[in-house]
């Protein structure tokens, strides 16, 4: 047994020296093992006065970020957490998911558009038929896609000419004969009120009120339809004012990818309309995440990517210098994670944090802003 111990400590000291550029005597620090100094609250200081505004992404000095949380809250990129309903959910209070990746691409890609079709203000017609389906396609494209206010346009598309409107107020399933024709019950145009591209979401929803309306359609000067806008979308965001919204007013949505099938995968995530892709691993100081990283940017260069997760300044500007839009640091503080187990790699999240931003980094060395994405889901911004 000693002579057993003897190698065994003659081994550890021989792997060490052979193998690890640098012993750290410091102690690795936790979030917990700090408090805060509190500073001069002031008369001002009040809690209706708080912006908990957080860009998300770097930026120019000067600019804007390109996605702004409303919130600083993201949720992980995990299987038991951000699905599309979490999506949903977050993003209405001003948050954003990440849609786990540890699926098939398709299923993937489907919650994503889901999450943008579940969207405020301007909304783009998912249920289309033309004025010669049937009572019976209607109920069958209902059944199928939930959706119960129907356009009806010349071909059938979601942006043809617009001829007119069903809904369910417009046909009785148990009664009606299946085999009618669409024209013979729907709503036309002509005794629609709908509004015309260009008019502001507030103008369109003054419309609603003035007219007592549930649907507003929205026409080009050609009479093809645009976009319908819904009274409960209206009720929605006035419960939900700090909605993480794009321009076309949809929920913005996040999803993660590996360094695997990504040349796959990405490109089926920015057709679902994603906004933000995240590379997730337990290790991202890696040549594969910046292969990953040079490949979006190469080929999708409009799309926002994040990498990681990193506990040191080395990983940090290695993932910033590949092209990251932001950085995650962080391995295996998750109070389920098992990656300083498995892998024997790790840090104390303080420490990390506290290396990856050193106190003496200038604002002239370089005129961007980077994020640091922590692994708590506390974002903080460090200059780069």
């Amino acid at each position: 047994m000693v002579d057993y111990r003897k190698k065994m400590y003659i081994f550890a000291q021989f792997f060490i020296r052979t193998t690890m550029a640098n012993i750290f005597n410091e102690v690795s620090r936790t979030f917990n093992e700090y408090l805060i100094i509190p500073g001069l609250t002031t008369k001002e200081h009040t809690p209706d006065k708080v912006n908990l505004r957080t860009p998300l992404v770097k930026f120019k000095k000067g600019e804007e970020s390109a996605i702004t949380l409303n919130i600083p809250f993201v949720s992980s990129i995990m299987q038991s957490v951000s699905d599309d309903g979490m999506a949903k959910a977050l993003a209405k209070e001003g948050g954003l998911s990440f849609i786990f990746g540890s699926q098939g691409i398709e299923e993937q890609s489907r919650m994503v558009k889901r999450v943008k079709a579940h969207k405020a203000g301007f909304v783009e017609s998912r249920a289309n038929l033309t004025p010669e389906h049937t009572l019976k396609d209607v109920i069958e494209l209902k059944k199928r896609t939930g959706f119960s206010t129907i356009g009806v346009t010349e071909d059938g598309s979601a942006t043809g000419s617009f001829k007119g409107l069903v809904t369910g107020r417009d046909y009785r399933p148990s009664r009606d004969d299946h085999n009618r024709k669409v024209k013979e019950f729907m709503t036309p145009l002509k005794d629609l009120i709908y509004g015309k591209s260009g008019v502001s979401l507030k103008e369109a929803n003054d419309i609603i009120w003035e007219h007592k309306l549930n649907t507003l359609p929205i026409l080009d000067q050609d009479n093809n339809l645009q976009y319908f806008v819904f009274r409960k979308d209206y009720d929605s965001h006035k419960e939900h004012p700090r909605e993480l919204l794009d321009q076309h007013k949809r929920l913005l949505v996040g999803a993660g990818i590996n360094t695997r099938d990504y040349q796959e995968r990405v490109p089926a995530l920015v057709e679902a309309g994603v906004d933000v892709v995240c590379i997730d691993s337990s290790d991202g100081y890696s040549e594969w995440q910046k292969d990953t990283i040079e490949y979006i940017k190469s080929n999708f260069a409009h799309v926002l990517v994040g990498a990681g997760n990193v506990v040191d300044r080395d990983g940090f500007m290695y993932l910033a210098e590949a092209g990251a839009d932001f950085v995650k640091v962080g391995v295996g503080g998750g109070s389920i994670c098992i990656t300083r187990e498995q892998k024997g790699i790790g840090r104390g999240q303080a420490t990390a944090l506290i290396e990856v931003l050193p106190p003496e980094m200038s604002i002239s060395k370089r005129q961007e802003s980077i994020f640091l994405f922590v692994q708590m889901e506390v974002l903080y911004r460090i200059i780069i």
